[in-house]
């Protein structure tokens, strides 16, 4: 057996790794610290598993023959570096049907947001100033008529997101007093956020009242006292019950709200403004419906269903909105130019609902027609076919999902390309290459097939996706 302690003395100092023309030649265009970390780190690497070698009574065959070569190591550092040098967070393609993917970013924003990104970050703007005036404005000026003229809201003003928009609210409102809420409402949303946390974060005191399963207009009213501040309904939008069930209406819980002068807030998570069921999909309630409804505050995400920057959004009563405006903790959630310049273009689209059917990603996807992604999936197989090797392609009808906690229940009928290696390499392992290959690539795997869903492909990526499927194969 190799003496571990010779192999260790074999590994080459970091100096020596650095003459290696691969890293001179790195170094040309990457940060030399940058390589240099790169040689320590994978120098590091080897120590480490030599090391780990000698503690074993039986070391790997691998182990005796392992190549210690300067060269060789310089290589591996070299791609280190270049994986150093690149930005963690990167565009990728996702090919798993999942519409509203939480940790894929949510959806892709509609190109007019894009370009008002774009536009607000090459210049200065006109953020806090009055181009009328000259004199200092709100940053919230820019949204809050738009938001007021497609929810009929008398105020609104948006923060960095829903927990944020719910927070505060409760923050403003209700801070040392009490707020009531159903038990069947207690939802947790994502990052293991509960209403019941972020309502003991805001200073309010949660009374629930009901059961899980049923609640009536009665168990809010029995709870009533003057140190009541508010009622908060939230939407379960998250999952969905069904069965022995029972819950109070906006309209009953905002009459009595009114009858003991507390104001009702709404908390939507998903905020739409279209009709889903027009397209065949589970009915929402839409955000003017609960304000016309007698919701006193309303809140909603700016991302998810409406297709935005993540955002958070209320609207409602306006002595109420300047309360919240005016709560020390505003400017902490607070959003950025680049937020408001995404949102004013996507809710600008939903002014005329047809444009906003065509160009924001989310609807698109939602509503694209079965005919479109079969005549797609089979484009894909067909090109694949003629890439791959060893594989069998198909086209298989699926199932695709909304995601994002939003429409729990809603099947998507869709296409699915379906890849299953007949032989050589296993199909987790081409998964793991296409997460790692450039672009990345995430996508299903389901009893040893890889599924690709053109729902969330972009046409303009189905080149990019075909030749990342092909690397990824030879690999």
């Amino acid at each position: 057996m190799s003496d571990y302690r010779a192999l260790l003395r074999e590994l080459p100092a970091v100096d020596r790794l650095l003459r290696e023309p691969v890293l001179i030649n790195k170094m040309q265009h990457l940060p030399r610290r940058l390589v240099l970390q790169a040689a320590q780190e994978t120098i590091s690497a080897y120590r480490q598993r030599l090391s780990g070698y000698a503690g074993l009574a039986h070391p790997p065959e691998s182990a005796v023959h392992i190549d210690l070569s300067p060269s060789i190591l310089a290589e591996e550092a070299a791609y280190l570096a270049e994986k150093k040098a690149g930005m963690n967070l990167k565009a990728l393609i996702n090919a798993t049907g999942i519409v509203i993917h939480t940790n894929l970013g949510r959806v892709p924003l509609a190109s007019k947001a894009i370009a008002a990104i774009n536009d607000v970050a090459n210049n200065y703007s006109n953020l806090e100033i009055s181009l009328d005036t000259g004199e200092r404005g709100s940053r919230q000026e820019h949204l809050e008529k738009l938001l007021c003229d497609l929810t009929g809201a008398e105020a609104a003003v948006v923060v960095n997101n829903n927990a944020a928009a719910v927070f505060l609210t409760l923050n403003a409102l209700a801070a040392g007093r009490e707020v009531v809420v159903s038990r069947g409402q207690l939802v947790e949303i994502g990052g293991s956020f509960r209403i019941p946390e972020i309502m003991a974060a805001s200073g309010a005191a949660l009374i629930e009242v009901g059961t899980t399963n049923k609640t009536y207009l009665k168990d809010y009213e029995a709870v009533v006292n003057d140190n009541t501040a508010a009622f908060l309904k939230v939407h379960t939008s998250n999952y969905h019950m069904i069965g022995f069930t029972a819950e109070v209406e906006t309209t009953e819980l905002a009459s009595l709200a009114n009858k003991y002068r507390l104001p009702l807030v709404e908390d939507l998570g998903s905020g739409v403004l279209m009709d889903l069921s027009a397209f065949g999909l589970p009915a929402e309630p839409l955000i003017q419906e609960s304000i016309t409804a007698g919701a006193d505050l309303v809140t909603f995400s700016g991302d998810k269903m409406l297709g935005g920057p993540q955002a958070g959004i209320i609207v409602g009563r306006g002595d109420l909105v300047s309360l919240i405006r005016k709560n020390q903790l505003a400017r902490a959630l607070r959003v950025d130019k680049f937020t408001i310049a995404a949102l004013e273009a996507t809710l600008r689209l939903y002014l005329d609902p047809k444009r906003a059917l065509q160009d924001i990603p989310v609807w698109r996807m939602l509503t694209v027609l079965p005919d479109d992604l079969q005549r797609r999936a089979e484009n894909l197989a067909e090109q694949l076919a003629g890439r791959l090797d060893s594989v069998s392609i198909e086209v298989i009808e699926g199932i695709s999902r909304v995601g994002g906690g939003a429409l729990p229940a809603a099947e998507l009928p869709t296409y699915l390309v379906a890849l299953k290696p007949l032989e050589g390499i296993a199909s987790s392992a081409v998964v793991a290459n296409l997460r790692r290959g450039q672009p990345p690539v995430i996508l299903r795997l389901q009893q040893d097939r890889l599924l690709i869903d053109p729902r969330t492909i972009r046409e303009e990526e189905e080149t990019a996706l075909i030749d990342a499927v092909a690397a990824a194969w030879q690999q």
